[in-house]
């Protein structure tokens, strides 16, 4: 990873590659507290909840506090909005360029069950420059330079994405660092996939559910319960992730800074569409930290598709 940013990168992937590396670095300390889950005091719930009203698994915080750590030592970003955390994390450099989104596990229920789960970031400019307010974390989603993820799963890749593309590194555990290992990602030509969680059928809303029934004729199901997983098979093998809202959750569930908006920036950038039901990710403006969104995002012939079966159903 540090190779490919000292020499094979734009002018602007260069002011943000120390932020990329020391994440990435990080992400290989996780990968081996992973590895070794169930063998030492990693694993297990610290019987609390989280701002979110989830319980915080003991990974949960010691990812947390991994990954808050090496954004410090960068000396490239000035505050941290994370899903562990109920107020903005500052990191006592009011005057570095960036700021961070992040989610340091997601899919934290699979952890006892061997499921794969991951990591998801957001880099955004630091426009608060001299004195940086909690305000610098409400930005939209399009203004981000960079986004990536991490999956801890069959083996562990980091995909980043930048006004460059969209790349994956590899880790190699014998190097202990991350290998450049797609060189330009973009979605299949061909959609095969849609990821959803049925359990919530009952809560959908007709129109959805129509779209829904419509996809069960198209493509086949797929679907794990980590949104960095599903995410990352639709990505490679052509596929939309849909989590809209239902009936117990009018805003949605998944939070729109640290996981729909990069991982919105990230579909774009190959290629796919990102959209709540009525609106573009990237163009939301954000209100609050820990707001939450419905989310629909991947191939962009289905998305449009689906995108236009919910405007004609609102419209009628």
């Amino acid at each position: 990873m540090r190779e490919y940013f000292e020499s094979r990168v734009t002018p602007e992937e260069q002011s943000f590659g120390t932020v990329v590396i020391d994440i990435a670095e990080a992400a290989g300390v996780i990968h081996g507290k992973i590895q070794r889950l169930g063998l030492g005091n990693d694993i297990g719930s610290l019987e609390r909840v989280n701002v979110q009203g989830e319980e915080v698994q003991r990974l949960d915080e010691v990812a947390t506090q991994v990954f808050l750590n090496a954004l410090k030592k960068s000396g490239k970003v000035a505050v941290v909005g994370c899903e562990e955390r109920d107020e903005p994390v500052f990191l006592g450099q009011d005057q570095a360029p960036f700021i961070v989104h992040m989610d340091p596990i997601d899919g934290s229920s699979n952890i006892e069950v061997a499921v794969g789960i991951g990591s998801i970031f957001g880099i955004w400019p630091n426009v608060g420059n001299l004195e940086t307010t909690p305000d610098a974390l409400l930005s939209p989603g399009k203004y981000q330079i960079a986004a990536l993820y991490v999956v801890y799963g069959s083996n562990t890749v980091l995909v980043l994405a930048s006004a460059s593309g969209v790349k994956e590194f590899s880790f190699d555990p014998d190097a202990e660092t991350f290998i450049l290992t797609k060189s330009d990602i973009q979605l299949p030509k061909k959609c095969q996939y849609y990821s959803i969680n049925y359990g919530n059928w009952e809560r959908f809303s007709t129109s959805f559910k129509d779209v829904v029934l419509e996809l069960q004729t198209a493509y086949s199901l797929r679907y794990v319960g980590s949104l960095v997983a599903d995410f990352h098979r639709n990505l490679l093998k052509g596929g939309v992730f849909l989590y809209p809202n239902d009936a117990n959750n009018p805003s949605g569930k998944l939070r729109l800074m640290y996981e729909a908006n990069p991982l919105a920036f990230i579909t774009e950038k190959a290629g796919g569409l990102s959209s709540s039901g009525k609106e573009l990710i990237l163009d939301i403006l954000p209100e609050t930290l820990h707001q939450r969104t419905p989310l629909m995002l991947g191939h962009a012939t289905a998305m449009t598709a689906i995108m236009s079966q919910l405007e004609n159903a609102e419209a009628n």
